[in-house]
């Protein structure tokens, strides 16, 4: 017996077989290769879908704009009136009672996804009371957020002037069950 061709056919039929091996197995893995599929044309569609609903919350947003637009008092007189604080009554003890915490009148903190940051840009923007923040429009808190810059993108805004109006009627359980409910958009 000659050992030496023995030992050659050793390494020749591993190698042999780890080749074809690979070549089958990069074959099939190519046959089901997802990405390959075309999707230029889904894409065309969801962008062409995505310009209309632009263009329809652009009309919807010039609409709820101009019913929106602040009415200009009669009178100086009447300019204090509209921004005199709150004359409701808060009662301290059915807010804590409800909330379980202590809540200090006008505090936009309380209304669930606002923070010390975003209530200071609303105090530069002169939204320092719930009553002011519940007669905000959505649109004018996402001006007040967009003043923050891009870390502020995350935050809807769309429930903040309802909850301030929940806490301005001194709501406190329906605020509470609310927020209990929709607790960071979770449900």
């Amino acid at each position: 017996m000659n050992f030496e061709n023995l030992n050659i056919w050793c390494w020749i039929i591993p190698a042999l077989v780890g080749i074809i091996s690979g070549v089958l197995g990069y074959l099939i893995g190519k046959s089901k290769d997802v990405s390959v599929i075309d999707t230029s044309a889904d894409t065309k569609t969801l962008e062409a879908e995505n310009t209309k609903l632009k263009a329809d919350l652009a009309v919807c947003n010039k609409k709820l704009a101009a019913t929106d637009a602040p009415e200009k008092p009669a009178s100086p007189a009447a300019a204090l009136t509209a921004s005199a604080p709150s004359t409701a009554t808060f009662d301290t003890a059915a807010a804590k009672a409800a909330m379980g915490k202590r809540i200090k009148q006008d505090d936009l903190k309380i209304v669930e996804g606002i923070g010390p940051k975003i209530e200071g840009l609303f105090h530069n923007f002169g939204i320092k009371t719930w009553k002011a923040l519940s007669e905000a429009s959505t649109i004018k808190c996402q001006e007040v957020l967009d003043s923050g810059g891009s870390r502020y993108r995350i935050h809807d805004p769309a429930s903040w002037p309802m909850q301030a109006k929940m806490a301005y009627e001194g709501q406190w359980k329906d605020l509470s069950k609310w927020q209990i409910k929709h607790k960071a958009g979770k449900f």
